[in-house]
């Protein structure tokens, strides 16, 4: 049950980090594709954010150096590419339905938070469990 809450808390950490950056890029850069560029950048920033949080606090993981750190970053990365499927999914399918940058965000919350339950999942069996030291 702790696991579960320190889980919770940290992904409430990546998914502010994730949409502050968002709103940031969207406040700050006002250009063509503006929608697309805050999203992407917001999803960086996350994934780091998240990449940091769990590694440390969620699955204790201390890379033996750098390469290794890299690798494992890499591959939480690609098993991400399907969550952030889900959760793309649902921020461009809430901006879309609504045209609001609000209901947009909802989307991108709603979306985040099923990729990051179905994430931890991923991540115990195929990233942090399967890399050589």
């Amino acid at each position: 049950m702790k696991l579960t809450i320190v889980y919770l808390i940290l992904a409430c950490i990546a998914t502010a980090a994730n949409i502050g950056t968002q709103g940031l890029v969207a406040y700050l850069y006002h250009g063509r594709f503006a929608l697309i560029v805050s999203i992407c950048i917001g999803t960086g920033v996350g994934l780091f954010a998240k990449y940091s949080l769990d590694k440390a606090y969620i699955f204790k993981f201390a890379p033996k150096n750098t390469a290794h750190d890299a690798q494992t970053f890499v591959l939480y990365s690609l098993v991400g590419l399907v969550t952030t499927a889900v959760f793309w999914s649902f921020e461009f399918g809430f901006d879309y339905l609504f045209a609001s940058a609000a209901m947009r965000y909802l989307g991108a919350v709603i979306g985040l938070g099923i990729g990051y339950f179905i994430k931890y999942r991923l991540d115990k069996r195929f990233v942090f469990q399967t890399l050589p030291a």
